[in-house]
């Protein structure tokens, strides 16, 4: 089965038709920008504690735990709708270059996640409490920020750029 035909079948599925079909597409995208800025927001929340811009003497480990169930809520809610607007229009967000940058910022975000929680988290016993998170712990964070503010940056520019051919049509000649 090749990209094209995978396309095609997402495209053709129920849940495409009935985006298409509905006015639901606009009530789908709200929810999907409200959610992925209560995600953005809450990961902002722990990174800037990572990064040693709030106070150091709140543990991360409470942050963490206060935030984390926001953060599974609004992504889970975020890449149910993204997965809804991407159906109804298959081929055009493939295409799209925004598109498949958010898709790469989104697995760069995770595995960056991922590093944290299974390499730099290790020692977190050792600076929880009123002391600066180590520099590994801070580039997470500043990662994890650039990445997730590059996901919402380019889920925008999706928005103006879908669906849109800015080649120039043959025989349309430029003069300046």
């Amino acid at each position: 089965m090749n990209t094209q035909s995978i396309l095609d079948a997402i495209q053709r599925s129920a849940p495409a038709e009935w985006m298409r079909g509905t006015s639901a597409g606009q009530m789908v995208e709200a929810v999907h920008v409200v959610a992925a800025v209560l995600l953005f927001g809450m990961v902002l929340v722990v990174d800037l504690r990572l990064l040693g811009l709030t106070d150091a003497r709140r543990p991360f480990t409470r942050i963490s735990r206060e935030t984390l169930p926001l953060v599974w809520l609004a992504f889970v809610v975020s890449a149910i709708s993204g997965s809804l607007m991407f159906a109804a229009s298959a081929h055009t967000y493939f295409a799209n270059t925004a598109f498949r940058l958010k898709a790469l910022a989104l697995l760069g975000a995770g595995l960056n996640m991922l590093l944290f929680q299974r390499v730099t988290a290790r020692g977190l016993a050792d600076w929880d409490h009123g002391r600066e998170a180590p520099r590994a712990a801070r580039v997470a964070g500043l990662c994890s920020v650039a990445l997730w503010a590059a996901v919402v940056l380019l889920g925008r520019w999706i928005g103006f750029t879908k669906g849109y051919d800015f080649a120039i049509p043959p025989g349309v000649d430029f003069e300046f």
